[in-house]
């Protein structure tokens, strides 16, 4: 999920960490691998069979598109045509973006392992690209595969103004929290909102999960596989959760890692994030301080010293080449910085950076975080995450609604409180539905949820509360810290991870990987 500061996003910050992985499997879980003789879509609830235009990859970015990624040789991409509308599946189409790797050996081929990366608005197409060297022991016996979900980047990104309109908007200050900049916040989402409603008004109903669930029961048969198997990470989680109950007899091998509950209100989501980010930023304090921090010797002096930036930050923000560094953008590049324990070095540098004068380390987090490209132009990250999110749900808070959640949350963080998503979905211009946040995968497959005891974006009780509300599911605790389990370096869930995947045994119920 994606975490920004302005309307309290959240999405999978992927640490990328090569290790070798141990086993730590309890008992077979008794999953099959699914070939793709069977792969005909004659299961009850399964989708028509479709084609998928496979080529060359040729317009790959690496993160924050500051250059074309280098495509390897066995990397292929291709297109799966969908119904814009589930409701006329004879109507207009919208074409899926997809990227496959071939599975290299050694070892029988299992079939396709589909993954979603988060967001929601990641793309998985470009993030495949990068993170594939990170997934090696999955991809000798499976092709691994990742598309951009309906309404993002390729696949019908929904877009929402210029370059210079999204500067505006992300760049807007969330301190000093009155009535002021709550009003001035306001404005600039409603004119956001009419942008996105402007720019992208065709697509805008049908990007919700309920029907990325339907298309990715549509690539499973494209791809000849009897049964999807999934990797879904934080947003990921909620489509996969979405997909088993949709679909509970096509259920392959699935994991979901740094899940969301998607039962939770606006209300909910917001003290649960907001918790979550202030105990991350705590604990990057700590640890900075038992290094010998360049902020200070103790957490209460560099705590001070980052509350001091972002203040003056408000009414002088740092010039950066031809740009500013607001307090806004700040403080999104201390959150981005918060989702993994590797990029904790490079925020102390950043932070100490900006404080002599020096605000383009910090301006760099914030553009790789909001999709922001060296040209001037962005991703479709920042637009597509409201889009799916307020089609997710039909809650729209009130004004009171939204005062008392900012109230509530500024008591936990002055740093990271505010009103959360539901400040944008309160004016976004089409409905929105709650089938998405209800979830029961009675009849599936089993289903590994894995959840970190110190993930600031998808805070640990959602993982107990996902595996209870999918009833066909077992939970696997880290304990570490960071956004995501498998790529934090830990072997102990890489190794539980894989060997369910690989081999189909599930961990003992309870089990636990220490930091």
């Amino acid at each position: 999920m994606r975490w920004t500061l302005i309307t309290v996003t959240v999405t999978a910050g992927l640490s990328i960490s090569l290790v070798a992985c141990g086993t730590s499997a309890g008992t077979s879980a008794g999953a099959t691998p699914s070939g793709s003789a069977s792969a005909s879509g004659s299961e009850p609830g399964a989708a028509p069979a479709g084609k998928i235009a496979w080529g060359a990859c040729t317009d790959l970015r690496r993160p924050g598109g500051d250059s074309p990624a280098t495509p390897a040789a066995t990397m292929q991409c291709g297109k799966l045509a969908v119904p814009l509308d589930y409701g006329k599946p004879d109507g207009e189409t919208l074409d899926l973006a997809l990227i496959r790797i071939p599975a290299t050996g050694p070892g029988q081929r299992i079939g396709s392992l589909v993954f979603n990366f988060g967001g929601p608005g990641a793309s998985g197409v470009d993030t495949m690209a990068q993170a594939a060297k990170a997934f090696g022991t999955l991809g000798a016996r499976y092709d691994l595969v990742s598309f951009d979900p309906r309404g993002v980047q390729r696949s019908r990104g929904v877009t929402c103004g210029t370059g210079a309109q999204m500067d505006s908007y992300v760049s807007l200050n969330t301190l000093p929290a009155n009535a002021e900049t709550r009003d001035k916040n306001e404005a600039a989402m409603r004119e956001f909102a009419q942008l996105c409603e402007k720019d992208s008004g065709e697509v805008l109903p049908y990007v919700g999960t309920v029907n990325a669930a339907q298309d990715l029961d549509r690539m499973r048969v494209a791809l000849g596989d009897a049964k999807l198997n999934y990797f879904g990470m934080s947003y990921g989680t909620q489509l996969g959760a979405v997909y088993a109950t949709k679909f509970p007899k096509n259920v392959g091998r699935t994991v979901l890692d740094a899940p969301l509950d998607p039962s939770v209100t606006f209300y909910q989501r917001t003290m649960a994030q907001t918790k979550g980010f202030q105990q991350a930023y705590e604990s990057f304090l700590k640890a900075c301080v038992a290094e010998g921090c360049e902020l200070g010797p103790d957490t209460a002096t560099a705590s001070s010293k980052i509350d001091r930036l972002m203040d003056r930050s408000v009414a002088a923000p740092l010039q950066v080449g031809d740009r500013l560094l607001t307090q806004g953008l700040a403080s999104t590049a201390v959150a981005a910085a918060l989702y993994s324990k590797l990029t904790w070095p490079f925020l102390e540098n950043a932070v100490a950076s900006a404080l002599k004068g020096d605000g383009g380390a910090l301006l760099y987090l914030a553009d790789t975080y909001t999709g922001r490209k060296p040209d001037g132009s962005y991703s479709t990250e920042m637009s597509s995450f409201p889009a799916i999110t307020c089609v997710d749900t039909a809650e729209r808070p009130s004004e009171e609604e939204l005062v008392r959640t900012e109230e509530a949350a500024l008591k936990i963080s002055p740093l990271f409180g505010n009103a959360g998503a539901g400040s944008m979905c309160s004016v976004w211009p089409v409905p929105g539905s709650d089938e998405a946040r209800k979830v029961d995968a009675t009849g599936s497959g089993p289903i590994l949820v894995v959840a970190g005891k110190g993930d600031p974006a998808t805070p640990y009780q959602w993982g107990p509360k996902l595996t209870e509300q999918l009833k066909t599911a077992t939970l696997l605790t880290y304990e570490g810290e960071g956004h995501g389990s498998y790529l934090s370096g830990s072997r102990c869930v890489a190794g539980a991870v894989n060997a369910y995947l690989l081999e189909g045994k599930m961990p003992d119920s309870g089990a636990s990987c220490p930091a």
